[in-house]
């Protein structure tokens, strides 16, 4: 299989298993526990059906959406995920002039393999940084003036991995930020020789944001779920949030809400949006699809600010349902990740030209020519 032979998400999926170790690929692949949530993140959109108007003029269509008060041509964006020059060697930089390209958002992770410096050098669209609240406050605010610094748009607090989820995947191939050979995963390395060569020429792998202050994850190897359980602050709570936000003085989302209860409660904290997300099911199996709460959430809160819903999006006709639902826009890791493992910028490209071209085209038969035109008489639930 190659890139051209890529038409969908589990076409890029089959790619990326065949450039990839098997550990990196089941660390982009896997999920918590019984990985239910992670399955459920994509099925529950099968539950909604899409009415179809016809006979309205589609000819122009128009995909730009404005959220955190940037307009981005496409409805959806590229996720903050972590350590992505262990998929390919351009990792970061490769998303980041994709999304460009697009001009839609571009997310960085605190877990990033390429420095927020770097990303503002190459590209001008929005970016958004993903902030994980560490034990040390030091290492916090260093964080938070360098993305200052950087100018960046956005900041997003992660509040749903207060502790490691139970990525049973990791556990079994010995998964490790950096990788680290073990007698079960040598096999795995030695047959993508490729991977390997670029791994060791292609720069040194390093986690730029958090290196000065904690070895693990550069120096020492460590598993994300053992990162999150022993180096972020366990008791983060609401008041540190606000303290956060107020500190940035800018546009400030919390990216893992699930309730009501906490949509509400981000809002009276000064948040300006929110990310009804799981974590891609990599935290709490068993819990709710963003999918599924996001009717609750955007009637209590969504008038007041960005609702953004994040996960299991795998076709341009999931985008449709969700902003019919009322999200002002989505995002997503997988639905890039896997085609940078594959194919690094060009892959991305692919992709993002793929969901864009499936949302126009979803568009079109639904009878919408923006953004606007998509509400929930659109939708209709299957009765179960």
């Amino acid at each position: 299989m190659n890139l051209k032979d890529c038409h969908n998400v589990e076409d890029f999926r089959k790619l990326a298993k065949k450039k990839l170790p098997s550990p990196i690929f089941h660390y982009i692949d896997g999920a918590a526990d019984d990985e239910i949530t992670y399955r459920r993140n994509t099925s529950a959109f099968n539950d909604v059906d899409l009415v179809p108007n016809v006979l309205r003029g589609v000819e122009n269509v128009d995909l730009s959406t404005t959220i955190f008060g940037k307009k981005i041509d496409l409805p959806f964006y590229c996720a903050p995920t972590a350590l992505q020059r262990l998929f390919h060697y351009d990792g970061e930089r490769a998303v980041g002039k994709a999304a460009q390209k697009f001009n839609t958002m571009f997310g960085v992770s605190a877990l990033a393999t390429v420095s927020v410096e770097e990303i503002a050098s190459l590209i001008d669209t929005p970016k958004m940084f993903q902030f994980y609240f560490h034990k040390d406050r030091g290492l916090n605010d260093a964080v938070l003036q360098r993305v200052k610094a950087a100018k960046f748009d956005v900041v997003a607090l992660t509040v749903d991995t207060i502790t490691g989820g139970n990525r049973e995947r990791d556990l079994r191939t010995g998964f490790t930020s950096p990788p680290k050979l073990t007698l079960s995963s040598l096999f795995s390395f030695a047959s993508k020789p490729m991977w390997g060569i670029n791994y060791l020429t292609k720069g040194k792998f390093e986690l730029p944001h958090l290196q000065d202050h904690v070895s693990e994850g550069t120096n020492i190897a460590t598993s994300i779920g053992n990162y999150f359980s022993t180096m972020l602050d366990q008791s983060m709570n609401w008041e540190d949030a606000e303290k956060l936000c107020s500190q940035w003085g800018g546009h400030f989302a919390l990216k893992g809400i699930m309730s009501v209860e906490d949509a509400k409660h981000a809002l009276d904290i000064g948040c300006t949006g929110i990310m009804v997300s799981n974590h891609g099911g990599r935290q709490l199996d068993g819990s709710r699809s963003p999918f599924d709460q996001l009717a609750a959430i955007v009637d209590a809160v969504g008038d007041k600010m960005d609702v953004i819903c994040e996960g299991g999006i795998q076709r341009g006709t999931h985008v449709l349902k969700a902003l019919s639902m009322g999200a002002k826009a989505c995002s997503g890791g997988r639905l890039y990740l896997y085609a940078l493992a594959g194919a690094g910028q060009a892959g991305v490209e692919r992709a993002l030209n793929q969901y864009r071209a499936e949302i126009e085209r979803g568009m079109k038969l639904m009878g919408c020519t923006k953004i606007s035109d998509l509400n929930r008489n659109n939708l209709r639930f299957r009765k179960i």
